[in-house]
């Protein structure tokens, strides 16, 4: 299991983790208009799921921003979704206040399906942890990483290459 720290705290990593080459497991979030939205909703695309503890931080901005930028080099088979457990209202604001158009935001608070599939959710905070994944059109994991210290960034060009190689 990975050993992931929160400003400098270890913290527990809660759920099944997913490993590179396995089926991705499904689960449901909600979209910022509440609706129920599931991994199988993108299939048949390249999904890259960026995943931070809360949007109205620094790092976690910056993670989703640079995302949403680099959308448009990755083509229209490629998904991005960015998952946390902020309220959809809140994500919804972030999105307008960032002109993020590019990405889906969705929302993992209601019963942490996404973090518990995927063995991120930081049981002491009841926050995802810092993570990327990349799914391929047959649902399958070509690419992870759990950021070992949450507040430091993930690596965007090996993620961003993962999804390239994934299409």
């Amino acid at each position: 299991m990975t050993q992931v720290t929160f400003k400098n705290n270890p913290v527990t990593l809660g759920g099944k983790e997913v490993e590179v080459g396995e089926k991705a497991p499904n689960f449901t979030v909600l979209a910022n208009d509440l609706s129920p939205v599931t991994l199988e909703d993108s299939a048949g695309k390249t999904r890259l799921i960026s995943v931070v503890p809360s949007l109205d931080t620094g790092v976690c901005s910056a993670q989703t921003n640079k995302f949403n930028e680099s959308a448009a080099s990755l083509g229209d088979d490629v998904v991005i979704l960015t998952i946390s457990v902020d309220l959809p209202f809140a994500q919804s604001r972030w999105c307008g206040a960032n002109a993020a158009d590019a990405i889906q935001t969705l929302s993992d608070h209601r019963d942490l399906s996404f973090g518990k599939a995927f063995g991120v959710v930081m049981e002491e905070l009841r926050l995802l942890a810092r993570s990327v994944f990349v799914v391929d059109k047959n649902g399958v994991v070509t690419y992870k990483e759990i950021v070992s210290e949450g507040t430091n960034h993930p690596d965007y060009e090996k993620a961003l290459e993962a999804v390239k190689a994934a299409q």
